[in-house]
């Protein structure tokens, strides 16, 4: 049961464990490869979607202008890691050809179902929601109508259909800087229908690293042992929010059962990149690469500020999300 995705990775960005690291996954030693002012009009780049397209890379960056508000930019890279990235944001337009670019956007991920790539991000719908579309080409982008009314982030696509329907992620919110957080599967015969909502994952348990809320991450990927999740737990300290990475596996079949879930984190903030920025203490991740080898590579934001990569082995991680397994909902 490979990823469909990325099984023919030829350039697969990565860089073996470093020596003397027992850790499940391990920071890529350039790290962050996306910094401070990285555009004339853009203060940051973090909280990006990558993915591979024919012989390169290509992304949906959100990037952080210089009068502070988000918006969803194109880029482009032949190895992963050295970007160019747009200065202009995507100009989307709806199936009608109508301009109908989102007064912001931000937190993009991308899928790529059925030869199409449909993009899910958080945007202004009289109040933070989930804007929807998609391009087969990456020059015209067509806007769909929003999955969800506010307020909701963090709506994350699977990479195909399961029984028929196409399914997503999400987690109801609020207006600001929400202090709680579950993530909730939701399912659409057309990608404009959502409804059949479940809980999926609940905040919490003996972690306190994801005490306070959770959200999805990156596009899931389909492994032998089930869909494999990787999820952001935040905890609330006396300093403030600290967002660190942990893991799940769902069902294959049916992925509103949680058959797995890591009861420790696998990454959390401790770098200088990470732990200081414009938001400090912040790990990230929106997108994530797999080939035929099992390699993983986590692109994950950084204190709202960098975009830095993360790496693993796809059978190791599943076997620590095992075996730190906490069944907490």
């Amino acid at each position: 049961m490979k990823s469909k995705t990325c099984d023919y990775i030829k350039n697969m960005p990565w860089e073996n464990r470093p020596s003397g690291c027992n850790d499940v996954i391990w920071r890529f030693s350039g790290n962050p490869v996306i910094g401070w002012n990285p555009g004339p009009d853009t203060a940051r780049i973090y909280n990006s979607a990558v993915i591979v397209l024919k012989d390169k890379f290509a992304g949906v960056f959100r990037a952080d202008h210089k009068n502070g508000r988000a918006a969803l930019h194109y880029g482009e890279s032949s190895d992963g890691i050295r970007w160019n990235i747009t200065n202009e944001r995507i100009q989307w337009v709806d199936e009608k050809g109508k301009r109908a670019v989102p007064s912001y956007a931000y937190d993009p991920r991308v899928a790529e179902i059925d030869g199409r790539y449909f993009i899910s991000w958080c945007d202004d719908f009289n109040g933070p929601s989930i804007g929807v579309g998609y391009t087969d080409d990456f020059k015209k982008f067509i806007r769909l109508p929003n999955a969800f009314i506010p307020y909701n982030r963090n709506g994350v696509l699977f990479p195909e259909k399961v029984n028929g329907k196409y399914l997503m992620l999400s987690r109801p919110s609020d207006t600001g800087h929400t202090p709680f957080g579950d993530i909730f599967l939701s399912e659409s015969p057309d990608m404009i229908h959502w409804g059949n909502h479940k809980l999926l994952m609940k905040k919490g348990g003996q972690g306190w690293w994801q005490g306070m809320k959770i959200g999805a991450g990156p596009v899931p990927l389909k492994t032998e042992e089930g869909w494999l999740l990787i999820y952001h737990g935040v905890s609330s300290t006396c300093n403030g929010y600290v967002y660190s990475i942990g893991g799940a596996i769902l069902d294959s079949e049916d992925p509103s059962k949680v058959l797995y879930r890591s009861g420790n984190y696998l990454l959390t903030p401790e770098l200088p990149y990470e732990v200081s920025g414009f938001v400090p203490n912040v790990l990230f991740p929106c997108s994530m690469l797999s080939d035929d080898e099992g390699r993983i590579a986590i692109y994950y934001g950084a204190a709202d500020t960098y975009s830095a990569i993360a790496f693993g082995m796809k059978d190791e991680i599943i076997d620590y999300i095992k075996r730190t397994h906490e069944d907490i909902g």
